[in-house]
């Protein structure tokens, strides 16, 4: 625990860190679990689809998931998430033609990674939806899925999700957190105070659903147990030390067509290396978001920084007197992005809107020419 406002590197103690990963998961504190492998419970959606049904029973198993996600081992197998494996692989044909689509206009594509050896299909809730409905209803008519969304957010729950194609020879990632401050550079996350550092974890839940049997030789997910309970690990996480530690320790299960891998977002994880000769490793990412990552108002912010511009340019604010009037206007985080037409180039993030209205200040921009750069900004962001 920092004794400071925010997290620093010097609060990364890779004694105390090690000391967390290598804290045993007691199999006597899970009453639903199949089996505990590497420090991470198995759970079979058959198995426990009467305790779902039961209100008492419900209660219990969604306590028992939310304390694996947060308290204990921070990440949970769920077998047969998808039951219907006929729409697991129909939605995989469907997503291999948006793929083939995308690339032939140049756009998808992983955008974290070597094009060719990893592709992405941003967005593929809304894609396969607006495909293929009945498929779509059909893929995600899994009420195990929806209880550990709601174990975890609570219920109205945000689905997302992100296709990834892994093809044989695919590189492995290194080790990082989730969204949202995992997506932020090292200066950036050090800028939030600590009891962010601790709230962020709570506000999404990440999911990968397998499209194909994944062996170890596959690359499936890289998993830590027990670091998202590090208090400055998204700090850590980009630590030289820290790294090398979580590639010693690091553990991967193999998972079959249909199951489900959940883990809290503060979980340090990476992508596995596709060792294999003929496996191409899909797997549909789901980044579950909390109802309450919403502002009050729906605010008209392209509006207001429209009008904003010139008054900012007439009065010549400067310093910490023009952030906080661009603060109060201007939408300061990038996300939620459209990916495919504003992808993170050159960083983690595309550029913001108040970081546009400050660049424009900067560079003496007119106001035609930012009113345009305005306009282009919000449309990228258009799904």
């Amino acid at each position: 625990m920092s004794s400071h406002f925010t997290f620093t590197p010097s609060d990364c103690k890779i004694e105390e860190f090690e000391a967390l990963i290598s804290e045993p998961l007691d199999p006597g504190r899970l009453r639903f679990a199949s089996s505990v492998e590497f420090n991470i419970p198995i759970y079979t959606a058959m198995e426990i689809e009467a305790a779902l049904a039961a209100p008492d029973t419900r209660r219990a198993l969604l306590a028992e998931w939310a304390q694996v996600l947060g308290d204990l081992s921070g990440v949970l197998v769920l077998k047969g998430a998808i039951p219907d494996l006929d729409a697991v692989d129909a939605a995989t044909t469907a997503f291999e033609a948006i793929i083939g689509e995308e690339s032939a206009l140049n756009t998808g594509g992983d955008h974290f990674g070597e094009r060719g050896a990893n592709e992405r299909v941003w967005n593929s809730l809304q894609k396969l939806c607006l495909r293929d409905p009945h498929l779509f209803a059909r893929y995600f008519a899994s009420p195990a899925v929806a209880a550990v969304s709601e174990a975890w957010l609570g219920p109205w729950w945000q689905m997302t999700t992100q296709v990834n194609l892994v093809r044989p020879g695919g590189k492995p990632q290194t080790c990082h957190r989730d969204y949202h401050l995992g997506f932020v550079t090292q200066d950036q996350a050090q800028a939030f105070p600590a009891h962010a550092h601790r709230l962020s974890p709570a506000l999404t839940l990440q999911g990968a659903v397998a499209h194909c049997d994944m062996p170890v030789e596959s690359g499936p997910t890289k998993l830590l147990p027990n670091s998202q309970r590090y208090g400055p690990g998204y700090v850590a996480a980009l630590l030289p030390a820290f790294r090398d530690l979580f590639e010693r320790r690091h553990v991967q299960l193999p998972l079959q067509k249909g199951d489900g891998l959940f883990f809290n977002p503060a979980l340090f994880h990476a992508a596995g290396e596709n060792r294999s000769s003929n496996i191409q490793r899909m797997a549909n990412l789901m980044q579950i978001g909390s109802a309450m990552g919403r502002t009050l108002e729906r605010i008209d912010r392209p509006g207001m920084v429209r009008r904003l511009f010139p008054a900012l340019r007439d009065l010549n604010l400067t310093g910490a007197a023009r952030a906080a009037a661009i603060g109060a206007a201007a939408e300061g985080y990038p996300f939620p992005t459209n990916l495919d037409t504003d992808p993170p180039i050159g960083g983690l993030a595309s550029e913001s809107q108040a970081e546009l209205l400050a660049r424009a200040l900067d560079t003496g921009m007119g106001v035609d020419d930012f009113n345009a750069a305005l306009e282009e900004n919000s449309a990228r962001r258009v799904p």
